[in-house]
């Protein structure tokens, strides 16, 4: 305990004796600045002057750069929401509506050939077309709840049929969940699936192609090869 009063007398003796030698070094610059004003106040003013723009100059960055980020944030935001509304009218949709309209879409990027099965017992194959380049394609369909996730099973029963059963060059799988579960992407990347979930789905209602949005996922976009004849 005395140990500890002896340190602490001697650390307020310090901060007493930093106390008094600041003091005086302020009356001694002080009093030079006095007697030496007319020489000084040129540079005091023209340090006053770059410190001011200085300071100008970081709030207006600072001010700039709180705007592009907000502006970004903003048109981010905006973007979701577009989708999400034109995504309201596919969630209204059957699923038989929600075939038909993909099926649209693959139209209006350039698809030939495009049918749609509209039955169940189709072996995963609810669109079948041909790209612009004349890869076949083949679409599996899954009008889900938008909170719903893809399972790895139905990944897995599509894998299974849509080059063996349906000699898909490029194999898509389009659902209006919100995600596909980790298993199921897993297997979708290993077996060169395109899998299409809510958001880009948005994206492509909202006008992106289907060629744009095959290499989001993994490889992507099929094989190279031609289709094959019957």
């Amino acid at each position: 305990m005395a140990a500890r009063r002896k340190r602490r007398r001697r650390s307020k003796r310090q901060r007493q004796q930093v106390t008094r030698w600041g003091a005086l070094a302020g009356a001694v610059l002080s009093v030079l600045l006095v007697a030496n004003w007319n020489a000084v106040w040129p540079y005091l003013a023209g340090a006053g002057a770059l410190a001011l723009l200085g300071g100008g100059g970081w709030w207006l960055w600072r001010a700039h750069r709180r705007e592009r980020a907000g502006d970004a944030a903003w048109r981010v935001a905006e973007e979701h929401r577009a989708r999400e509304l034109s995504m309201a009218a596919v969630d209204a949709m059957s699923w038989q509506e929600f075939e038909t309209y993909v099926a649209q879409l693959c139209v209006r990027d350039g698809c030939t050939e495009v049918l749609v099965s509209g039955r169940t017992g189709d072996l995963g194959a609810d669109v079948i077309g041909c790209l612009p380049d004349g890869r076949r394609l083949v679409v599996q369909c899954k009008h889900y709840a938008p909170g719903r996730s893809v399972g790895s099973g139905d990944m897995q029963k599509f894998v299974g049929t849509a080059r063996p059963e349906h000699r898909a060059d490029v194999a898509l799988y389009v659902t209006t969940g919100r995600a596909f579960t980790r298993d199921a992407q897993g297997l979708a990347l290993r077996n060169d699936i395109v899998a299409i979930h809510r958001d880009l789905l948005g994206s492509w209602v909202k006008g992106a192609t289907l060629q744009s949005l095959l290499p989001l996922n993994g490889s992507g976009g099929g094989t190279g090869r031609r289709p094959r004849k019957p």
